[in-house]
């Protein structure tokens, strides 16, 4: 006769808070109990009392939210004043090792999920299944003109379908989560044009066909009109700035505006900045920035599907964490502070596929949540104040 050995069921987690936003609503739910079992969360209930069978972790007088997520960061730069020159001087093993430190300084930030949008030669790609890391998407080197913005990453590629199509299928065969391409020049590469377009229509065309064969998103670095209005004709899922930059100032969005709306584009505004003493943004940015928040103003009201990449890592004022410090820019395109909040939790969450796991509190999401000192809906700051990180149910040292 066999007999069956009971298997001891794993201790549970039971998180108390005074305060929970659950990534969905618009207001504080107040005495939540969350009970986490096996990095998911099991219960969510406002009763103030823990099960006796859990661990109890008592944030008396925090407030618990879902972790952020950031669609848009750059592990590989060190958020230096000359990134582009240390990546160049480092081995591919002191690449790995400062994105590793750079993920694991915003998961401390509060940051659960990041989606990594340039990295080196697929460094990034080694990091996915880091348990002490945030959840990754990477995309591995920009898929780019041999010239053009962000070469130096390896994405380099002729301007032809067919020489696209050969990239998109190598980035989708070293298993990367999505496609980056870049449609227009960036600031970080001399020689290209934020204005100009990098890609004609057709080859972007291949790009996004291809990417889509692969059961891919793609989503495009896009700061030029001319670049915008490729890439909607091209049907990319994404794109990241979405300046309408131009030589002399910022275009008028136009018709473009509702084009995005109805395809239904993620927008990704470059949003958070931390302020350094001595730092400013370049004067060709700053002299813009009126009309770039008009314009991003205008893409929400029109219904855009926005979402806040913060960029991090091209300067100092964009560290690992600079997402933390986006609530601001939000709110002077017209957000408040509850859907700002939604824009980095579960907003952001459906943007990248990951609805059905990130982003709200509620039974069977992923444990990735942040606690913080005070109510971050009516203080901006409160965001800064973090009393515990949790990520797929660890609490984070």
């Amino acid at each position: 006769m066999s007999t069956t050995r009971a298997v001891p069921r794993p201790r549970r987690t039971a998180i108390k808070a005074s305060w929970l936003f659950d990534g969905t609503g618009s207001a504080l739910l107040p005495d939540p109990v969350v009970v986490i079992a096996d990095g998911i969360i099991e219960s969510v209930a406002a009763t103030g009392v823990a099960p006796d069978d859990a661990d109890l972790v008592d944030l008396a007088g925090a407030t618990l939210l879902p972790g952020l997520i950031d669609p848009h960061v750059h592990l590989v730069f060190d958020a230096s004043s000359t990134p582009v020159d240390n990546l160049a001087g480092r081995t591919d093993e002191e690449v790995v090792e400062a994105a590793r430190l750079a993920a694991r300084t915003a998961l401390l930030g509060g940051i659960t999920t990041v989606r990594d949008l340039g990295d080196r030669d697929y460094l990034t790609v080694s990091l996915r299944n880091d348990p002490e890391l945030p959840t990754m998407l990477v995309a591995g080197p920009p898929v780019t003109t041999l010239t053009g913005h962000c070469h130096f990453l390896g994405g380099g590629v002729a301007d032809t379908p067919a020489a696209v199509r050969t990239a998109v299928l190598e980035h989708a065969e070293r298993g990367v989560d999505v496609i980056k391409i870049m449609s227009s020049g960036g600031t970080l590469t001399p020689g290209t044009f934020q204005e100009l377009a990098q890609f004609t229509p057709e080859v972007l065309r291949a790009a996004v066909d291809e990417a889509h064969r692969c059961g891919l998103a793609i989503t495009a670095h896009a700061h030029g009109t001319q670049a915008i209005r490729d890439c909607l004709a091209a049907g990319v899922d994404g794109m990241e700035h979405v300046t309408f930059w131009s030589a002399q100032g910022v275009d008028e969005p136009g018709s473009l505006a509702d084009l995005i709306v109805r395809q239904g584009v993620v927008v990704g505004a470059t949003v958070g900045v931390l302020p350094v003493p001595g730092s400013a943004p370049p004067p060709v940015i700053a002299q813009r920035m009126p009309k770039l928040v008009a314009n991003m103003r205008l893409l929400r009201s029109a219904g855009a599907r926005l979402v806040a990449g913060s960029d991090a890592g091209i300067s100092p004022m964009k560290p690992p964490d600079a997402l933390r410090h986006a609530f601001p820019q939000m709110r002077e395109v017209g957000m408040d502070a509850a859907e700002a909040m939604r824009t980095v939790t579960s907003v952001a969450a459906e943007a990248l596929g990951l609805g059905g796991s990130k982003g709200r509190v509620r039974a069977g999401m992923d444990a990735d949540l942040l606690a913080v000192n005070g109510d971050p809906l009516a203080d901006l700051e409160a965001i800064h104040r973090i009393e515990a990180v949790f990520s797929r149910g660890i609490r984070v040292r």
